[in-house]
Order: structure tokens, then sequence, then C-alpha cells
């Protein structure tokens, strides 16, 4: 048995020499791989060029783009034109519901403002009515005027908080803005182009003049 396994047993010479042998054929394989290669890249090469022989010349071949056309200018003014016409018929429409707006919000504040005013104004006619009442009439004229003055109080503060103010100019200078003349009379006390005699009294709001004081006039001594 042992002589069969020495008999087995390759010698160095035989080793070798199949060492040889291997790196023979592989290198024998790289070649051929290496020219199979080569020979599939040729070939590719071939249709590429029969391909690009087939098809009309590009540009290296390709022409440059011509440049667009300007844009012609009277219809570039028309657009602006066409926007500008849009834009403005927006802002009349935004200031016509302003403007409607505006004035119905102005309306409800002056329903507002009288339906306060009226209000109160209302409670002095209450009072009127009951100071007028049979059964409230006073045997005692002084009591009787008395209420009345208290009356009259309350309905002058409520035209006073409402803003209104009136116009007393005895003795005052005579102002056309403010007064109207009736007459002229001599005076020994007023100077002249003062008022004397105030027959009607006149009322301003605020700043604005409601209704002139109609006055006489002193023409001097």
């Amino acid at each position: 048995m042992a002589e069969d396994l020495n008999q087995q047993e390759p010698t160095a010479e035989e080793k070798a020499k199949f060492e040889n042998d291997v790196l023979k054929a592989a290198e024998d394989a790289m070649k051929m791989e290496a020219e199979a290669n080569k020979a599939a890249e040729q070939a590719a090469g071939e249709a590429q060029d029969e391909a690009a022989a087939d098809k009309p010349a590009e540009a290296s071949a390709e022409q440059p783009a011509e440049p667009a056309a300007a844009p012609d200018p009277t219809e570039v003014l028309k657009q602006q034109l066409a926007d500008a016409n849009d834009r403005n018929l927006r802002l009349m429409a935004e200031f016509d519901n302003y403007r409607r707006r505006t004035a119905k919000e102005q309306l409800e504040l002056i329903e507002t403002a009288n339906g306060k005013l009226l209000e109160k104004l209302s409670e002095v006619q209450d009072n009127f009515e009951r100071a007028f009442a049979s059964e409230n009439k006073a045997q005692d004229l002084e009591a009787f005027e008395k209420g009345m003055q208290m009356i009259y109080n309350q309905f002058a503060k409520i035209l006073t908080d409402a803003g209104l103010e009136q116009i007393d100019p005895t003795g005052a200078e005579f102002d056309p803005n403010m007064h109207e003349a009736l007459m002229q009379q001599p005076s020994e006390t007023v100077p002249e182009g003062h008022v004397v005699t105030v027959f009607q009294k006149g009322y301003k709001l605020k700043n604005k003049i409601l209704k002139t004081a109609k006055v006489i006039v002193s023409s001097g001594k």
C-alpha cells in the first residue's frame, strides 16, 4: 500500500512542468480574450461609422439657431394700454364700492346720533305732558313756574351736550358772518357798529353757524 502511494507522488520536475502548462494555458486564455475584445470594439466602431454615413450631416454640422424675432412695438403698446385700462376699471370699481360703503356708514352714524338725541328729547316731552296733566296742575303758580324752569334746564342741557351753542352778541361788535342786522338806532352807551339789542339769538354747532342772531345795531350818538 505504501509502495502505491510512493508511486503516485509527483516528482519536482512533474510539478514544475504542470505549473508551466497552467501558466501557458492562462496566458493563452488572456490573449484570446484580449483579441476577442479588440475584435468586438472594431466591429462596434465599424457599425457606428456605417450608421453615421447613413444619416445626413449634423452640426458640427449644426447651424446656429436663428435669434427670436423682436416683438412688434405696436403690439407691446396695445398690451400695455389694455393692462392699464384693466387696472383703471378695477380701481374705479373699488372706489365706487368704498364710496357706497362710506356713505352707508355715515348715514348709519347720523341715524344713530339722531336716535340718541331724540330719545333724550322725548324725556323732555314726557315731562311737559306730566306738567300739563290735569291731576298735576298746581294751584300755586310759583310751583308751576319752578317746574317749567326745571324742564327748560333739562332741555337746554340736552342741546348743549349735543354741541349746540347759543349766540348772544349783546354789546359785541357787529359781525355779518354771525349777525343779521334788522335796523340801526342811536345809543348813548353802545358805540357805533355794536349790537344794542338782540331780537333773536343765533345758534352754532361746534364751529358751524346754524342760525345767525337777529340784532339791532347802534348808529352812535
